[in-house]
């Protein structure tokens, strides 16, 4: 009697390799100790690690486009590795690669790999669908298909925007479409990147039920491409500079820690008019710091806003409460482009500053002392750091919105507030809030270095009508057009 074996059905292994800072993804694709590096971020030395523990060996570095958000660390990679470096084909590119586009293949080990052109995010995106067998078991959809959403298609500029949100909308059509259902969805963003259009939904998905939850492959054309234009909001400043470094292939980093620099240097730093930027918790740089330091809490979204608030260039010295803080805020600083703080010190205000005459304070309140305040007082001034959609869904009525993005080129105006209300006999104090206590922090730290007098709200949105604020909305056409009119 012949007995046949059940072919065993293999799949590859999946690491995932998390940057939350950023809200991105890169993977480690292995199957018979061969992989595929997807997508990775510059600090290269997190994928090693991945490799050295399981002992792999890397066939080929892959990008899904060239990101936006991020400086590639996939140029280094594939050379250290002696692995080949697929990018996709349209890009000027300074430096040699295996450039590919729709039809492409290429194989790794036993792994299948196939190139689909998926235009929307950028113009030149894929996606790379791996098969074992003749099984698809994985693709990798970059900033197109997102768990629940489609990444943003406004990044190019807006002469490019709507043709490429239609584009998008055909590139999820043709995965949902020409992938097996039983494929998992591999996205490098949306897990609070701001390159994905709308929010996302979950952590892990399948082409099957994409095809039946997302919006892009449910809506008609139209229909998809209306809402997906009209829920756009602003993105990081930063990114415009994050294409033309991946395009010209970033070298390595060093992460070595920077020079100290001590009391006098900072306070010449901070005259000078660059950024010494605090790092630990925004209540205690609330309760003290170094006047003219900036307040840019590490357990909150610190990285993209930095990128996005500072003058690019503008050299930067790190405060924290330990060379931990300090070098994982650097390794963050690297993966958008920001190579080397100009300095650091670990410590204490008090061992920062020349003297006490050096350090300042900043009060923080609660939605429900704001209430108070405004019931003694309807004319206090109160800012609303949020985006233009989360004001558009509920705010403080007669507070004044200016997102946290626009607040540098603001300042005069708030100044100018404030300024007025004194002369006037009135309370001059700015009053900031925002969805969670980080972004006011952000903006009181701003305001403070420019001399205004301020509080800073720390506390979440949702209390603000508990706390018997009226919180009033606004209709999309009504928004930026007045943001800082009286």
């Amino acid at each position: 009697m012949t007995v046949t074996a059940t072919p065993q059905t293999r799949t590859p292994a999946i690491e995932v390799l998390d940057t939350p800072d950023l809200g991105d993804r890169s993977y480690v694709v292995e199957l018979d100790g061969l992989a595929v590096v997807v997508d990775p971020q510059r600090d290269i030395d997190r994928i090693q690690q991945i490799l050295d523990r399981n002992g792999w060996q890397v066939s080929h570095v892959i990008e899904t486009h060239m990101h936006n958000d991020y400086v590639s660390g996939g140029l280094v990679l594939a050379e250290e590795l002696s692995a080949g470096y697929v990018v996709p084909v349209g890009h000027e590119y300074q430096f040699s690669a295996l450039e590919m586009g729709e039809g492409d293949t290429f194989e790794s080990g036993d792994m299948s790999w196939r190139v689909l052109h998926t235009p929307g995010h950028t113009p030149h995106h894929v996606s790379y669908a791996v098969s074992v067998d003749g099984k698809d078991e994985a693709v990798f959809t970059g900033g197109s298909l997102l768990f629940g959403s489609v990444g943003r298609p406004d990044l190019i500029g807006p002469e490019a925007t709507e043709g490429l949100a239609h584009a998008q909308w055909k590139s999820v059509r043709k995965l949902v479409e020409g992938i097996d259902d039983s494929a998992a969805v591999m996205p490098t963003h949306g897990f609070g990147s701001f390159c994905s259009a709308t929010a996302t939904v979950g952590l892990e998905s399948t082409i099957g039920q994409q095809a039946t939850t997302n919006p892009a492959a449910l809506l008609d054309e139209h229909e998809f491409v209306t809402e997906l234009l009209e829920g756009l909001d602003a993105f990081p400043a930063y990114y415009k500079h994050m294409g033309p470094a991946n395009e010209q292939g970033a070298r390595e980093i060093d992460l070595s820690p920077a020079d100290v620099a001590d009391a006098d240097e900072l306070r010449r730093r901070i005259e000078a008019g660059e950024w010494v930027v605090d790092l630990r918790q925004r209540r205690l740089w609330a309760a003290e710091h170094l006047a003219g330091s900036l307040s840019f809490d590490a357990e909150g979204n610190a990285i993209t806003y930095l990128g996005w608030l500072i003058p690019w260039g503008t050299p930067i010295t790190l405060l924290g409460a330990t060379q931990e803080q300090i070098s994982e805020f650097q390794r963050a600083m690297a993966r958008i482009g920001i190579d080397r703080p100009a300095g650091q010190n670990v410590g204490t205000p008090a061992s920062w500053a020349r003297s006490a005459a050096d350090l300042g304070s900043v009060r923080r309140a609660t939605f429900p002392e704001l209430a108070d305040a405004l019931a003694a007082d309807g004319k206090l001034i109160v800012v609303d750091a949020r985006r233009r959609t989360e004001w558009q869904e509920g705010h403080v009525d007669g507070a004044r919105h200016i997102p946290l993005h626009d607040l540098p080129e603001a300042i005069g105006q708030v100044k100018a507030w404030s300024d007025a209300a004194k002369h006037a006999g009135a309370d001059p104090t700015v009053w900031v809030s925002c969805g969670s206590g980080f972004r006011a922090s952000v903006a009181g730290s701003l305001l403070a270095r420019a001399g205004v007098p301020t509080v800073i709200v720390d506390d979440d949105f949702t209390n603000a009508a508990k706390a018997g604020l009226d919180v009033v909305a606004d209709a999309h056409d009504t928004m930026l057009g007045a943001a800082y009119s009286d």
